[in-house]
């Protein structure tokens, strides 16, 4: 095998959306570099972080029924009961959310925790707190996909963080989708809250490390606990 060939597997590929950005970066880092030549340094180590943010690394999405998949790189921040968003139309009854925190090293391709149609797709303007703040899921900027699977109804939302200036979804009501397929990206530091049927059992505890599109947040086809109240308001 070739150098040549060496490198190019080893190189991540990056997605669409951060080539403006890189070329933005990149000219400026040019225009600037010439005539201050230290500026041309910091310049070209910010294009590269701008590179490794906007990376868009091949997953292995496991196959089962009834699996949900994580839908963000990241660390579980909660894990609980709690009321979905009214513009989902889930219904105002507790349902068990996760929720994952993603800092600006993480990786902020969004993935189809499970495969199905598409039923809504809801956005609302917010706020731009802290992602990992509970009330976030409330006040800040968020976008939400229904997925109905044909067995279960997914929520995920994408919720802006206090650096996201903006939530990018690829989809579209009334489209099908597979479990771990791209389906959306929010640009630098964010969350993403799923919210399973009552009485699902997730399979993550608080502090894990998910990897989106590869890393089972719960097994609806597995014997589910009865649903439980609602012990605070979120």
């Amino acid at each position: 095998m070739s150098i040549v060939d060496t490198v190019t597997k080893a190189m991540v590929p990056i997605h669409r959306e951060g080539w403006p950005f890189i070329a933005i970066s990149l000219v400026a880092t040019l225009v600037v570099g010439w005539f201050v030549d230290p500026l041309f340094w910091i310049g070209l180590f910010i294009t590269g972080w701008i590179c490794y943010f906007f990376r868009d690394p091949k997953r292995v999405t496991p196959v089962g029924d009834g699996l949900v998949i994580s839908p963000a790189d990241g660390v579980v921040s909660h894990v609980g009961l709690v009321r979905p968003p009214q513009e989902l139309e889930i219904g105002s009854e507790p349902l068990m959310r996760v929720s994952i925190f993603m800092n600006v090293f993480n990786c902020h391709v969004n993935r189809a925790p499970v495969g199905g149609k598409i039923e809504r797709v809801a956005y609302r303007a917010g706020k731009f707190l802290n992602a990992e703040l509970d009330k976030a899921s409330e006040d800040n900027e968020r976008n939400g996909l229904v997925i109905d699977t044909g067995e279960a109804r997914i929520g995920v939302v994408q919720i802006a963080g206090l650096v996201a200036r903006r939530i990018v979804c690829f989809v579209r009501e009334g489209e099908t989708i597979t479990g771990g397929d791209r389906f959306g990206l929010i640009r630098f530091g964010s969350r993403l809250d799923v919210y399973f049927p009552a009485g699902t059992q997730p399979k993550v505890a608080l502090g894990q490390t998910m990897i989106a599109g590869e890393t089972i947040l719960a097994d609806l086809a597995q014997p589910q606990a009865p649903a439980q109240p609602l012990t605070r308001m979120s």
